[in-house]
């Protein structure tokens, strides 16, 4: 009898834990899954002024502007990140290859902050120089610039940008601007920017830079056998 009562205890035992046991698990809340962009998303990880976030990297500072040498990695994503200045884009190369230098800019953040993240999926690196400018936008008529004969590729009221090729073994003439300028080289070769107080920079490959202050003269020099393109972007202020 006992051996009986036992067993009968032992089924009931089990039937209930088959009963309860399902319900308890079903009963546990689901994980949310949030999409790349979303408000869940940005909730769920920290969002960061553009300055802040790691992979945007301050190459330079001078007064309110800031040059930023963005690289994302392969299989990488930014951290959600907000715009909140005038920008000018150099790109370099996204994860597919090189884009040459491609200038764009972006100056509706003055007025209205975006924020976002940035994905890439390679297989190389995607990479940017920009320059955001925090200065208030530029209303004078632009101070022309003496030694370079082109037009600008980019003109609004805080950037003017201009794509310029060497020949190879070519030097520019002594070039002078009126704002701060940054000078980047976009395709491959060496270059040599000079001061008129004869400090070089020397640029070797695609997304290097030198940076040169109002008024400060400088040339270019291309130290190879075969052309080379540098953009060069000023901050009108």
């Amino acid at each position: 009898m006992k051996t009986s009562h036992s067993r009968n205890a032992l089924v009931t035992m089990f039937l209930l834990c088959s009963v309860i046991v399902p319900a308890i698990l079903n009963a546990q809340p689901q994980p949310t899954v949030a999409t790349n962009n979303s408000e869940a998303e940005f909730d769920r990880i920290r969002t960061v002024n553009i300055l802040q976030e790691p992979r945007h990297r301050t190459v330079h500072t001078e007064g309110d502007l800031r040059l930023l040498d963005v690289q994302i990695n392969p299989g990488d994503t930014t951290l959600p990140h907000t715009h909140d200045s005038a920008i000018l884009y150099t790109f370099i190369s996204n994860g597919e290859g090189p884009l040459n230098g491609r200038v764009s800019s972006v100056i509706t953040y003055v007025d209205e902050q975006f924020t976002h993240r940035v994905s890439n999926d390679g297989p190389g690196l995607f990479r940017i120089i920009a320059l955001a400018s925090y200065a208030a936008p530029y209303t004078n008529t632009a101070i022309p610039v003496m030694g370079l004969t082109q037009e600008p590729q980019l003109e609004n009221a805080w950037f003017r940008s201009f794509r310029v090729e060497l020949a190879a073994g070519e030097s520019s003439a002594d070039i002078s601007h009126g704002y701060p300028v940054a000078i980047v080289q976009v395709s491959e070769g060496l270059l040599h920017v000079s001061r008129a107080d004869g400090i070089t920079s020397e640029l070797k490959a695609a997304g290097d830079w030198a940076w040169r202050t109002a008024g400060q003269p400088y040339q270019i020099h291309n130290k190879t056998d075969s052309p080379v393109v540098v953009v060069i972007n000023e901050a009108l202020r």
